[in-house]
């Protein structure tokens, strides 16, 4: 007899072509499960909105990345049906707007009110998934997280989209490419610090954000510097395949020690050599491998991000070869391979 396909719901607001979210769904179809999507127009009334939703037939609901302000009532739709919850935040709301973004002091009424509302969050699910094993700790110390219930599938790359790309020796005007959303978390004025005392060589940050404004003032109209926009993120492979060195992210934040950015995963994958801050969030085997593509540098310290570069493009002629490192290590830690792996035995752990 055929194994009976299980559905899970997918609950909430959710950007479904967020890299995450894509990546994961388009995992869990590979595997035989069946996706249902549930957008209620507001979140908090979504429990009552799934009412008349015809919501049948379903083994599981799932929280996905950002959507704390779902949580609650998918919690009660799961309780009254009883069926598990998987929460998979990527990022604590809390840390977020009281560490990242400095909206709440840590000890005013509004960040302690946040505190406990995601304690509650986190100790209620019935799986939760961390991106990186510093992340997971952190769920569980400081979120409340049942130490049982919580399991790491990394982030990874689309490798429909992110495939290796066979780099050259470059020019005489080597790139240096950094894309972000330009927060604080990935320190792109440390980017452009760096990037004053290399005029020979070609910055480009592309993207847009709250910090994009101060680099570019900061960066002084400086002809080698240079600012790009937001490009299809089908595109985006092809973009990464034109720069010599790809960037990570250099902020000195403690949730910036805690995570590996979509970035990282998706230049790895493209085989491009990758400078990057040095953080536990990293597998301890790769950070001390010096053939793994990556120069890990301090957090928050243009002179070492510059050196980084400067090293690797006094010898362009071996930068190929850490290119094709840089893939091995992706194929080694970050793969879809290991990401699938992880996720079937997550969900192992739930009766479905």
């Amino acid at each position: 007899m055929a194994k009976q396909q299980k559905t899970i719901l997918w609950w909430g607001r959710f950007d479904p072509d967020y890299s995450r979210n894509r990546l994961l769904r388009r995992l869990l179809a590979e595997v035989g499960y069946r996706l249902v999507d549930f957008r209620p127009k507001i979140s908090f009334l979504g429990g009552i909105e799934a009412k008349f939703a015809g919501l049948t037939g379903i083994d599981a609901v799932w929280v996905p990345a950002f959507r704390q302000r779902d949580f609650q009532a998918a919690r009660r739709f799961a309780v009254r049906h009883r069926l598990p919850l998987i929460f998979d935040p990527l990022i604590s709301a809390w840390d977020k707007e009281v560490f990242e973004r400095r909206k709440f002091s840590p000890s005013s009424p509004a960040a302690r009110r946040l505190h406990r509302q995601e304690r509650e969050m986190f100790s209620k699910a019935d799986l939760v998934l961390a991106d990186t094993v510093a992340h997971a700790a952190f769920y569980i110390e400081e979120l409340a997280a049942r130490p049982e219930c919580t399991r790491v599938v990394q982030v990874g790359a689309d490798e429909t989209l992110f495939r290796f790309q066979e780099s050259q020796i470059p020019g005489p005007m080597p790139e240096v490419l950094f894309y972000g959303s330009f927060l604080n978390l990935q320190g792109p004025e440390v980017i452009v610090e760096a990037a004053l005392t290399m005029p020979e060589v070609r910055w480009t940050l592309l993207g847009d954000g709250p910090l994009r404004r101060q680099c570019l003032e900061r960066s002084g109209g400086m002809a080698h510097i240079r600012f790009e926009d937001w490009l299809p993120y089908e595109d985006l492979p092809q973009r990464i395949g034109r720069a010599s060195i790809l960037l990570g992210i250099f902020g000195s934040s403690k949730k910036a020690g805690r995570v590996i950015a979509n970035k990282v995963f998706q230049a790895l994958a493209c085989g491009r050599p990758l400078v990057t801050r040095d953080s536990e969030a990293f597998p301890t085997a790769l950070r001390i491998d010096p053939a793994c593509g990556i120069s890990f540098v301090p957090a928050g310290d243009p002179i070492a991000l510059a050196a980084a570069v400067r090293e690797l493009l006094d010898k362009p002629d071996l930068l190929p070869g850490r290119g094709q490192q840089a893939r091995a290590s992706y194929e080694t830690w970050f793969s879809e391979v290991g990401i699938r792996k992880a996720l079937v035995e997550c969900l192992q752990l739930i009766e479905m």
